[in-house]
């Protein structure tokens, strides 16, 4: 069996190699794109994280993504939130989105939010001391090469570069709080406060509720748990619609190979069974070589989507891209699932043909 599945797949070198092109198409479109949606959500999240706050406070039906909160909280509720109990630094952050680059630039009160955590960490330079200067993370400087001391235009403004620091605080470009405020048209507001506990999380965040009942107060946990791609109610009509593609795809180009097979095959299968080989036989011959296009396919997506990754690693360090082991099996599965539906008309109307008819036609 497996000889004549090896031998049917080589007769037909440009069917088989079109076949496993569309299938590894179908590989790559749903482990690349949902990788690179988780690999952005969680690098996000993780940013976040890093800045060393146990809270988050922000406006009520804000977003997750904090960029895409709006300035509409007074930075004086910052004094009001830092003498509750169990406060012990708050870190007033106006996120802005640099519309040229997709970056997100934070608006930032240095030695507050600095002391939220261990600190930046300073590769190069120094903090900034004029409303002029702007800090870069490493990623950024290196994937554009930028300098100490040289010029970047952010927000439509220019900056200079005062100090290149590790990655990991939540922006890649930080300028100081009140020049992001004169550039938003956002004077005395913010879009979040970064809040650090003395030691009990939840005690304190219910201080904050009781303090500010209509906005959002989430504790760094939940919001690390909300960071997942799967979890966020954005995301799932994304996937849904890639797997659904996908799926689509495995279909239809199996059923048309397949299908224009069997007509060229007439002869062949009822040589088959006029010597003996009966109705499962033949279902199993042609979904066998359905699923030995489908393996080729999955092999090929694989190799694409890894080669893509590796590449984008070097070229473009920002974006993060995450394959999981459970969405290479979720799309091997879903390839095979394609693929085998894709097959099983054709093979059922092959099973079916009378020998004699099938000898005859030409």
């Amino acid at each position: 069996m497996l000889q004549l599945l090896w031998s049917n797949v080589r007769a037909r070198p440009v069917r088989t190699l079109l076949s496993s092109v569309a299938i590894g198409l179908q590989v790559f479109m749903v482990l690349f794109f949902v990788g690179l949606t988780a690999g952005i959500v969680s690098e996000w999240g993780k940013r976040v994280e890093g800045v060393g706050a146990d809270i988050l406070v922000q406006p009520p039906n804000a977003s997750i993504f904090l960029v895409f909160s709006p300035a509409v909280m007074l930075e004086g509720i910052a004094g009001q939130i830092g003498t509750l109990r169990g406060v012990d630094e708050v870190a007033p952050v106006l996120a802005v989105m640099n519309s040229n680059t997709m970056d997100v630039v934070y608006g930032i009160d240095y030695p507050r939010f600095n002391a939220l955590s261990k600190g930046f960490l300073f590769l190069q330079g120094r903090p900034f001391e004029s409303p002029e200067e702007v800090i870069v993370d490493d990623i950024k400087a290196r994937t554009k090469n930028i300098k100490v001391g040289e010029k970047v235009t952010l927000l439509g403004r220019e900056f200079t570069v005062c100090g290149i620091v590790a990655h990991g605080k939540g922006a890649r470009f930080f300028i100081p709080l009140r020049t992001a405020q004169e550039i938003s048209g956002a004077e005395g507001r913010v879009s979040l406060f970064y809040v650090r506990s003395m030691g009990d999380t939840e005690h304190t965040r219910q201080e904050i509720v009781k303090l500010l009942p209509a906005h959002r107060v989430r504790s760094m946990g939940e919001y690390m748990t909300l960071m997942n791609s799967e979890n966020l109610p954005q995301f799932k009509p994304f996937i849904r619609a890639m797997l659904g593609i996908g799926v689509v795809i495995s279909f239809l180009v199996v059923l048309l190979s397949m299908h224009t097979m069997v007509l060229e095959r007439t002869r062949e299968i009822g040589i088959l069974k006029s010597l003996g080989a009966s109705r499962l036989d033949i279902i199993r011959l042609l979904v066998g070589e359905t699923l030995l296009l489908a393996g080729f396919g999955i092999v090929l997506g694989l190799i694409s989507t890894y080669a893509l990754v590796a590449v984008l690693k070097q070229t473009a360090p920002t974006l993060t891209v995450m394959i999981s082991r459970d969405w290479i099996l979720r799309t091997i599965a879903l390839a095979v699932v394609g693929a085998v539906a894709g097959a099983l008309y054709p093979a059922y109307r092959a099973a079916g043909f009378d020998p004699v008819d099938a000898l005859s036609y030409e």
